[in-house]
């Protein structure tokens, strides 16, 4: 009965995360100044020949019934609901039209996928291994030396490191094109050539940052954990230093890092917006930086509300996992 109440109360709580979050972003994009509607028949009207204004309102008219503006914003509101509850369907791109903003998603997002889910699991990976090392032996030089560099790396945004790379290695030294260039297609050689080349510099300047604060958590939890009786006990039944770092340190140390790196991977869905910009990574990022720029307001909401729902995802999730990966944890 307990695990059925923790669950009750965890599913209501993820309900309500995404209730609020998809509710934020169908009237957030409601108070930009521009109107996506004018500025679309703007686009229109300059592309093509005069048009009469009854002709021009027919249009206005279409395309609010097609987006969903019609009528008061409580009705477009409960209708965006409707639309996305029972149907998952975000209508049309406004900048993109008539292409369904579900068909521009489902295109942006495997990048994305891709870059940011093995730069985000390689940089745990890494930031966890170095950091477990620095914490257990943290009066060794290379302790403090790992340290350093963490705390320097750690609070320089990615999106800085990023133009530090592109400046070094596809101008000064050009080893990398400075903007993507997808060849080929499919699973041929030189489609996963390029995929990689392209790949290299956005996912270093996401591992650089991402590994630098792992360290840094790790490093905390771990030094805090080496001063425990525990450990202190399986000193001296004279259990080795390696099999007390990776036997009784690293597990307890590890469960918060966990947590953290599922809430990571539902921020994944939300794209490294500057990082995909800045190398013309055509992702989820990159997607959502157009969208604000043509005040695209489907296309906002319907990344944005992935993004929502992925993360309290992860978190529902985990929270359901973590007593299987703690023992001391129950469901009360």
């Amino acid at each position: 009965m307990g695990f059925y109440k923790f669950l009750l109360s965890r599913l209501l709580t993820f309900i309500l995360v995404v209730f609020i979050g998809i509710t934020t972003v169908f009237f957030v994009p409601r108070f930009l100044p521009s109107d996506p509607v004018e500025a679309f028949i703007g686009r229109f009207t300059a592309k093509s020949a005069f048009l009469e204004p009854a002709a021009i309102e027919s249009i206005r008219k279409t395309l609010n019934e097609s987006f969903g503006l019609q009528g008061s914003i409580f009705e477009q509101y409960f209708g965006f609901i409707k639309r996305v509850i029972f149907t998952q369907d975000f209508g049309p791109s406004l900048a993109n039209y008539p292409t369904p903003v579900n068909e521009l998603i489902g295109r942006a997002l495997p990048w994305t996928m891709g870059l940011l889910l093995i730069s985000t699991l390689l940089s745990w990976l890494i930031g966890n291994a170095i950091g477990l090392l620095a914490g257990f032996r943290k009066e060794k030089t290379y302790s403090k030396i790992l340290e350093a560099i963490s705390i320097t790396l750690y609070p320089i945004p990615y999106y800085i490191f990023a133009l530090i790379l592109i400046m070094l290695f596809a101008y000064i030294i050009p080893i990398f094109p400075l903007s993507a260039n997808f060849m080929g297609s499919g699973f041929s050689w030189e489609h996963i050539k390029s995929l990689l080349v392209n790949s290299a510099l956005p996912a270093l300047s996401i591992i650089l940052v991402g590994t630098g604060w792992w360290v840094i958590s790790m490093k905390t939890l771990s030094s805090g954990i080496a001063e425990e009786d525990y450990v202190h006990f399986a000193r001296l039944k004279g259990l080795k230093e390696r099999k007390i770092m990776t036997r009784y340190v690293l597990p307890n140390a590890a469960l918060p890092q966990i947590t953290f790196l599922a809430l990571q991977i539902g921020t994944i869905f939300n794209g490294a917006l500057i990082t995909e910009f800045l190398f013309g990574y055509p992702g989820i990022g990159t997607l959502i930086f157009n969208a604000i720029l043509q005040s695209d307001y489907n296309l906002i909401m319907g990344t944005i509300t992935i993004s929502i729902i992925a993360v309290a995802g992860a978190t529902f999730i985990i929270d359901l996992l973590y007593p299987f990966l703690d023992p001391r944890v129950r469901y009360k």
